[in-house]
């Protein structure tokens, strides 16, 4: 009777925990949506544009633990654009991590140019690819994180493969979105985060 009811209260903590989540990746959602009204500078400028934006289900197997090596002496480079121009960038450091069997790595990097600015000095950027991208679900040019300096504060780093969203690149030409560098090329498919745009997209 114990062990019964040792599993019951455990299984009713996990589905808590599992309802707790996708309401808070709801909620992330709603909130990056609703920040396309807010950008004056945003290309989709009405709720029916916004309306159009999709998600992969949230799916707690893409929030990963990694372990993270910080960069030593980290060196500018110029990260290339889809619009053809290069914004300088330096390598923070490199997430280790486990999906699907397969040993992974994504590079962290940092914005020169923001980490002179005192509202987003903090301010870690992680472009990627994956195998989404060969099966149409996803935008080619890549999908996006952003993650803070307080989050690489001890060496095992949550990222959240749910809460990664495409470049403006995706709805509409005249932006100047970061090319993911082949080191951030990974081996596996991440049905998680912002699908293809459902859509027109806006060319010039």
């Amino acid at each position: 009777m114990r062990l019964f009811l040792l599993l019951f209260f455990a299984t009713i903590c996990l589905n808590l925990n599992a309802q707790s989540y996708k309401s808070e990746i709801k909620d992330f959602r709603a909130d990056y949506k609703y920040k396309f009204l807010e950008e004056e500078r945003s290309p989709l400028k009405d709720k029916k544009d916004i309306a159009k934006i999709r998600f992969f289900k949230p799916d707690e197997k893409y929030r990963v633990e990694c372990r993270f090596l910080k960069e030593k002496e980290p060196t500018p480079f110029d990260m290339a654009t889809y619009s053809g121009e290069v914004r300088q960038y330096q390598k923070y450091g490199t997430l280790y991590f486990r999906l699907d069997g397969k040993s992974q790595t994504l590079a962290v990097y940092q914005s020169l140019k923001l980490m002179e600015s005192e509202e987003h000095g903090d301010y870690l950027f992680i472009p990627f690819k994956d195998g989404t991208i060969k099966e149409d679900l996803t935008y080619e040019g890549g999908r996006y994180m952003d993650m803070k300096i307080s989050d690489f504060e001890t060496e095992f780093v949550t990222i959240d493969f749910n809460k990664c969203y495409n470049p403006w690149c995706a709805y509409a030409d005249g932006y100047s979105c970061p090319v993911p560098p082949k080191e951030n090329k990974l081996r596996v498919s991440i049905f998680a985060g912002e699908k293809m745009y459902a859509g027109a997209r806006i060319e010039e």
